[in-house]
C-alpha cells in the first residue's frame, strides 16, 4: 500500500470544504438539532472520549469561533482537491477513490436532506461488492462536517462510516440515559449487553447494527430502477421541507420492505429488530402505522409472520405511494410541492 504523500494537504482541502458547506446549512437545523450536532463536532475534532463530559465554557466559545469562520468562508468556492498528480472536483467521488483506496482512504462528497453536501475523508477498513455494489467500510475520520450521516448511497457505492456510526449511537445512548424509558432502544441496549458493560456493548451494537445501516442503503438503491431518474429530479425540485420530508419517508419505507426488514426478519436478528424500530420514528413511523402494530405484535409473541406481512405489503403499497408523488409532480410541477408537503400535515391520506 502506497502511502499518498499529500495527505496533510488533502485533509486541509477537504476540511475546508466541509467548513464551507457548514457555513451555508449548519444554522438551517433547529436550535436544539444544532447544538446536539456542534457538541459532537466538537468531541470529535478535539478528540473527546465519548463518556467524557464536555467543558461548557471551551465549548462555547469554540462554537462562536466557529460560526466565525463559518461567516468568513461562507462565500467562498469549493476547493479542487489533490492527490498526487490530479486534482479533482470536491463530488467527483468515483475518480477520488479510484486514486485512494490503494492508499487506503476512501472519501465521499454528496448531496443529503433539504440539499446540504456532506464530505469526508477517512481510513479506509474494507471494500467489497454487495449486490452489484461496492461497499466501503472506513474507520478514523481524518475530516468531517458537522453531520455525519454513518451510512448514505452514492452513484452505486454504499458507505458505512464506523466512527459516525460509533459516535451516532452513543448519543442515542446518552440521550436514552436521561430518562430510561422503556421501549424499543431499552430493549435494543438490553439485547446488546449495555447493563453489563456499556463499553463493549457499545462495540457490540455498532458492529452488528451496522448491518443493518447496510441493508437500508442496499434497499435504496432497489428502489432506484422502480422509481427512475424523475425521483432525483422530484427531491430537487424542493425549495422547502415539508415535502421532502414526506417522500424520503416513503422512499425509506420502500427501501426498509425491500431489504432491511426482509432481512432481519429472515436471520430473526432479534436485536437488531429492535433497534430498527428504535429509529422508526418522524414521518416514517406516521406513514406506516401497521408495521409499529406488527412490532408490538413481536415482542408480545415472539411470532415475526406479522412483521413479514407488513413489509410485503409495504413494497408494493409504497412503491405505489412513490409513484404517485411522481405523477403529483409530473402533472403540474410547479404545484406539486405545496400538495406533496400538505400531506405532512394529513399523512393518513397515505399511509399503510
Amino acid at each position: 500500500m502506497t502511502p499518498l504523500s499529500n495527505l496533510p494537504d488533502l485533509v486541509q482541502s477537504v476540511q475546508r470544504n466541509c467548513h464551507i458547506a457548514d457555513a451555508r446549512h449548519a444554522r438551517e437545523m433547529t436550535l436544539c438539532n444544532y447544538l446536539l450536532e456542534m457538541r459532537e463536532f466538537y468531541r470529535w475534532e478535539h478528540e473527546v472520549p465519548l463518556a467524557r463530559a464536555l467543558p461548557r465554557q471551551e465549548l462555547g466559545s469554540w462554537i462562536s469561533e466557529r460560526e466565525a469562520l463559518w461567516d468568513a468562508v461562507q462565500a467562498d468556492e469549493l476547493e479542487p482537491l489533490r492527490v498526487g498528480e490530479h486534482s479533482y472536483g470536491a463530488f467527483e467521488v468515483g475518480a477520488i477513490n479510484a486514486a485512494l483506496v490503494p492508499r487506503g482512504l476512501v472519501y465521499g462528497g454528496g448531496y443529503g436532506r433539504f440539499g446540504k453536501p456532506h464530505f469526508f475523508l477517512a481510513q479506509l477498513e474494507r471494500h467489497e461488492r454487495r449486490q452489484g455494489l461496492t461497499l466501503f467500510v472506513s474507520g478514523c475520520e481524518y475530516a468531517r462536517d458537522i453531520s455525519a450521516p454513518p451510512a448514505s448511497l452514492l452513484d452505486g457505492a454504499v458507505f458505512l462510516r464506523r466512527d459516525a456510526l460509533r459516535r451516532w449511537l452513543w448519543e442515542k445512548v446518552e440521550i436514552w440515559g436521561v430518562r430510561k424509558a422503556d421501549g424499543a432502544l431499552k430493549s435494543a441496549l438490553e439485547c446488546h449487553g449495555f447493563a453489563a458493560d456499556a463499553d463493549k456493548g457499545l462495540e457490540r451494537m455498532a458492529e452488528r447494527e451496522a448491518e443493518t445501516l447496510i441493508l437500508h442503503e442496499l434497499g435504496e438503491a432497489m428502489a432506484e430502477p422502480l422509481l427512475g431518474a424523475a425521483w432525483r429530479d422530484l427531491i430537487a425540485s424542493f425549495t422547502g421541507r415539508r415535502a421532502e420530508i414526506v417522500a424520503r419517508a416513503v422512499r425509506d419505507n420502500l427501501a426498509d420492505c425491500l431489504s432491511t426488514l426482509p432481512r432481519l426478519i429472515e436471520r430473526n436478528a432479534a436485536c437488531s429488530i429492535h433497534f430498527y424500530f428504535a429509529n422508526f420514528e418522524g414521518m416514517r413511523a406516521s406513514l406506516f402505522p401497521l408495521l409499529d402494530v406488527a412490532y408490538r405484535s413481536w415482542r408480545e409473541s415472539g411470532n415475526p409472520d406479522g412483521l413479514a406481512r407488513a413489509a410485503q405489503a409495504g413494497r408494493a403499497h409504497w412503491q405505489q405511494v412513490a409513484l404517485r408523488l411522481l405523477r403529483v409532480h409530473q402533472s403540474d410541477p410547479s404545484a406539486a410541492e405545496e400538495v406533496i408537503a400538505a400531506w405532512s400535515e394529513n399523512p393518513g391520506a397515505l399511509a399503510l
